[in-house]
């Protein structure tokens, strides 16, 4: 593989996904401690109460990147734990929390990568409709600021917002996530205040003469499902509606004419995007965050009431390799992305801030956790990186999702996407195979051998 040196072999992880103690330290309440108390809306009933006890046991997973070997660890602050009441006072516990960790990280030669927004927005905010209002622009600028005046001195790389399209199809769209609103119109809004928040802290996190700055957009490759003209452009509308509607404003283009044809049509006047709105989203990226999963494949659908989509999702042709998740491995689609990315935007900076995929393997017998799978995962996606940076793709790091077991989201404690195994009654960690082999290529920069590929698996 060519990698360019200092590349940072990371990986992720998000406080409300492994924080616990919501009761510690004078945290707010979050969108999604409200949300997970509604009756059904997490699988098992389950919550972030307790997660992965990191809020606790944060010097055991510095001990963790320490012993794989990671030169990077991208985390997120809990906007929740350092404005309680979404805009103010500052509450210097959390902040003093955050500040630890970031010093440890650096006393162990791990690069810290992080993030303002990971989706814990408090729940203070929704009096005024979350990110449907326009004072959560303010709101969390003022955010931006409060960490920005602690840790700029010492953070290098800054992510504003994580994933904004999928805060806004789950979150306002179909409400499947916090806050649990379902309205197309909402949705369309709060997308473009989580743009209009990734410019204002941008801004902010400056001012402070902090690092990089960034935001992290969930990118999937759209395709058609065949060759015909209506899935042709079936798959370019969703790519419209799921990439480019973020991309392009982010890097200078403004909002896509076609994209704003369809939401004028779907939802009515964008009278919410305000003259000079465009302005102040452009120019404030020193890189592109990637999170990438898997791709869409697109077929044309007919419009209607409460079908306002012309495209639809289907499966793949074929026998396809999946996830336990029941998501196609296509680490193709990954590489083709990277140089998609390369070559409509050149000269763009590029995270690989999230990648990974749900594998259930628990510790057998032995204690071990034999995930010969996420291995593969591992090998296949990193190649396809390695071959979009040998085609010139400027990509500086690769963080894979997730660093532990976590709570994810409104699929509970089911999913498991670590390269540490958790067990949530005790909060036991284990190292799986495929921890230690993605430390060796950390360590090493280089493809593990067939050796060490045997070895784990």
């Amino acid at each position: 593989m060519s990698i360019p040196p200092g590349f940072l072999w990371g990986a992720a992880t998000s406080a409300f996904q492994i924080e616990g103690a919501q009761d510690v330290d004078g945290r707010g309440e979050s969108v999604w401690d409200v949300f997970a108390r509604r009756p059904g809306a997490v699988e098992g009933g389950a919550d972030g109460s307790r997660a992965c006890e990191s809020y606790r046991r944060w010097a055991d997973d510095v001990d963790l990147l320490a012993e794989l070997g990671l030169n990077a660890y991208r985390f997120s602050v809990s906007w929740a734990r350092i404005l309680p009441d979404g805009a103010g006072p500052v509450e210097q516990r959390g902040l003093d929390h955050y500040e630890r960790l970031v010093d440890a990280l650096l006393a162990r030669g791990v690069t810290p990568v992080l993030t303002l927004n990971h989706w814990d927005m408090p729940q203070a905010l929704m009096a005024d409709g979350g990110w449907t209002g326009r004072g959560s622009v303010d709101a969390f600028a003022g955010l931006a600021d409060a960490v920005a005046a602690r840790l700029g001195d010492r953070v290098p790389w800054w992510i504003t917002q994580n994933e904004p399209w999928i805060v806004s199809l789950l979150g306002y769209q179909l409400g499947l996530h916090a806050p649990g609103v379902a309205d197309l119109r909402a949705a369309v809004t709060a997308g473009h205040h989580l743009l209009l928040g990734h410019g204002a802290a941008a801004d902010v996190i400056r001012g402070h003469g902090a690092g990089r700055v960034g935001a992290a957009l969930s990118l999937f490759p759209c395709d058609p499902a065949t060759d015909s003209a209506a899935d042709v452009e079936a798959a370019h509308g969703s790519d419209g509606y799921v990439n480019r509607w973020y991309l392009e404003p982010l890097l200078g283009q403004g909002y896509p004419a076609d994209m704003r044809q369809h939401w004028e049509r779907a939802v009515g006047p964008l009278d919410f995007v305000r003259d000079g709105d465009e302005a102040a989203i452009a120019g404030r990226s020193d890189f592109l965050g990637v999170n990438y999963y898997t791709r869409r494949v697109m077929a044309a659908a007919a419009t209607g009431p409460g079908r306002p989509f012309p495209w639809q999702v289907v499966p793949p042709s074929g026998d396809v390799e999946r996830t336990d998740a029941g998501w196609e491995v296509s680490p193709a689609a990954f590489r083709d992305l990277l140089l998609r990315l390369g070559r409509d935007h050149p000269g763009t900076a590029i995270l690989v801030t999230e990648n990974g995929g749900v594998f259930g393997e628990t510790p057998t017998h032995d204690g071990l956790v034999h995930d010969t799978r996420r291995i593969a995962f591992l090998r296949e996606h990193v190649q396809a990186m390695a071959e979009a940076i040998a085609a010139g793709v400027d990509v500086r790091g690769y963080f894979h999702w997730s660093l532990l077991d976590n709570f994810e989201w409104a699929m509970g404690y089911r999913p498991r996407f670590g390269l540490v195994h958790v067990d949530y009654a005790t909060g036991r960690r284990t190292v799986k195979d495929s921890g230690r082999f993605y430390g060796e290529l950390a360590r090493t920069g280089r493809m593990p051998s067939e050796q060490v590929i045997a070895r784990y698996g």
